[in-house]
């Protein structure tokens, strides 16, 4: 398991590095903003959404390296995606996150199992939901900032 631990913790600092789908995009019809401030993470969110359908979607932000890989590995699962789909990963996401997501279950999240270290530390949860609740709040066609407070 240390490898594999090795192996998840060099991806979320590559996706830290190098973010994908960083910037942000002209055709957006969704935008949040997003605040963590007990890590000082910040992020908006823009979401292209056609019908039922996320077309696109970028973030730019900063933060720790958690908050910044956790956006960038999201936006690369959710692109191309329905709002059934994404909700349904969002909520295993969030069952990884809270450490109740069995071993065995998290094949069905593929890069994004990388944080299943998280839920051994509660400060860093927050980190890696702060994408997930502005993409919960976009697909709301919310217009508040969210925050993880």
């Amino acid at each position: 398991m240390a490898i594999l631990d090795s192996l998840y913790q060099e991806l979320i600092l590559d996706h830290n590095r190098r973010p994908q789908n960083y910037g942000r995009i002209g055709d957006a019809n969704r935008h949040v903003e997003g605040n963590n401030p007990l890590c000082g993470d910040r992020l908006t969110l823009w979401v292209q959404l056609e019908g039922d359908m996320i077309k696109n979607l970028s973030f730019e932000g900063s933060g720790c390296a958690i908050s910044r890989a956790s956006a960038s590995l999201m936006t690369s699962s959710v692109k191309g995606k329905s709002r059934a789909e994404v909700e349904a990963l969002l909520e295993q996401f969030h069952k990884l996150l809270n450490g109740s997501l069995p071993v065995s279950e998290t094949g069905t999240l593929g890069k994004l199992a990388a944080f299943h270290g998280v839920c051994q530390f509660p400060a860093r949860v927050k980190c890696a939901s702060l994408s997930w609740h502005a993409l919960k709040a976009a697909l709301c066609d919310t217009e508040a900032v969210v925050t993880t407070e």
